[in-house]
């Protein structure tokens, strides 16, 4: 029995700032930039329609101190992560006492103790809940998440994990920094909480097969904080979004090594970074635009929502019902170092409506040539 992925659950702040607010917004506070045509273009070219943030965007804009935006970070998680947790939990179909270790991911606040020992004293879970959270691999998080999760169900089949991941980007909204890296993040990042169950046995879901990781050799710089006192500074360079080229090969070798094609996946749970990102790995990887449809749509409804980019990729899959049970796919989650996290698992649809399991399946060939039914696949 392999450990199976449940449905999503996620919440957006109140507060949205659309693309023309975002660009009348850069031309205000940088209208003297000798790069602002530039910045302008990028941030349009980057699909994203609207973002939801933490703050009305007039206290986005303010810099109270380090201290003030932890303040409001722990606040603000705390606030809204619980009914989270809950939904989570209910589409994973457990209770809180079922959980076994807790997976806590963000990149845009830092707390110690990590938010898990808030969350085991005053949500409820037990007190010998495994706690593993996980601050430096940015929007790669996401998937890493996943990955832990899994490999702690294969090290303790009757565990189950919970993943939570709170990342509020625009508390990290630096004034002073004007690079052009940096401007087009302030048009492209957004704020959200996700959190999804792996359960050890049973549920329905993302059967995960198999998970991996590859770094981009010497790429650390292309993806950074830049810490000062007044906070994380983040670091874009420009040669990211090229990294898909490096990146695609290890993703083909990777499905080779389970002898799935990865050209020929039924669904594509893929972190959106941006739209070149989407497009360059559409076409190393020989996949249709379509097959990133999820991805595209995420990143024009909430911007680059970092390691919560995953979780929101897939209930959307959840929620349109176009996989059939056994169809393959793959997870990719990307961020700094440059890090790829990567699974890949079958899908196990839910009941149907007359309360009896479905039993389509869907029949592949190996890329040796031979027949193979997805379900009868050994996990690892």
């Amino acid at each position: 029995m392999s450990p199976t992925l449940c449905r999503p659950a996620l919440w957006f702040p109140e507060n949205t700032i659309n693309l023309e607010e975002t660009l009348n917004l850069c031309r205000a506070l940088h209208g003297g930039h000798e790069k602002l045509r530039a910045v302008l273009r990028m941030i349009e070219n980057t699909g994203v329609q609207k973002r939801h943030i933490v703050q009305p965007i007039n206290a986005t804009l303010l810099h109270p101190g380090v201290e003030a935006r932890t303040e409001i970070y722990q606040r603000e998680t705390r606030r809204n992560l619980p009914g989270v947790v809950d939904e989570a939990l209910r589409a994973a179909d457990l209770d809180k006492d079922d959980i076994d270790a807790i997976v806590y991911v963000s990149c845009t606040g830092f707390t110690m103790p990590p938010m898990t020992a808030w969350m085991i004293n005053e949500l409820g879970f037990r007190s010998d809940v495994r706690q593993i959270p996980i601050a430096q691999l940015g929007c790669a998080a996401g998937g890493a998440a996943v990955n832990r999760a899994h490999d702690f169900c294969l090290a303790y089949p009757d565990a189950n994990v919970l993943i939570v991941t709170s990342e509020f980007c625009s508390l990290c909204y630096q004034p002073t920094d004007s690079d052009v890296g940096t401007l087009l993040s302030n048009g492209l990042f957004g704020d959200a909480i996700a959190a999804a169950v792996v359960r050890g046995k049973g549920g329905t879901g993302m059967i995960l097969r198999r998970n991996s990781a590859y770094l981009v050799p010497n790429t650390e710089e292309w993806i950074s904080y830049r810490v000062k006192e007044t906070g994380y500074h983040f670091q874009l360079d420009r040669r990211v979004p090229g990294t898909m080229s490096m990146i695609a090969p290890a993703l083909r070798q990777f499905a080779k090594q389970q002898d799935w094609d990865v050209s020929s996946l039924d669904f594509y749970v893929i972190h959106a970074g941006g739209p070149r990102i989407l497009d360059d790995l559409s076409d190393f990887l020989g996949v249709p635009t379509e097959a990133f449809r999820h991805s595209r749509g995420v990143l024009a409804d909430y911007g680059n929502i970092a390691s919560a980019v995953v979780l929101a990729v897939l209930q959307r899959f959840f929620d349109d019902g176009s996989i059939a049970n056994g169809g393959r796919g793959m997870i990719a989650g990307f961020g700094p170092g440059i890090t790829a996290e990567i699974a890949l698992g079958t899908w196990t649809a839910p009941a149907g409506r007359d309360g009896t399991a479905g039993t389509t399946e869907v029949v592949h060939r190996s890329s040796k040539g031979n027949a193979s039914s997805v379900p009868a696949l050994s996990g690892g």
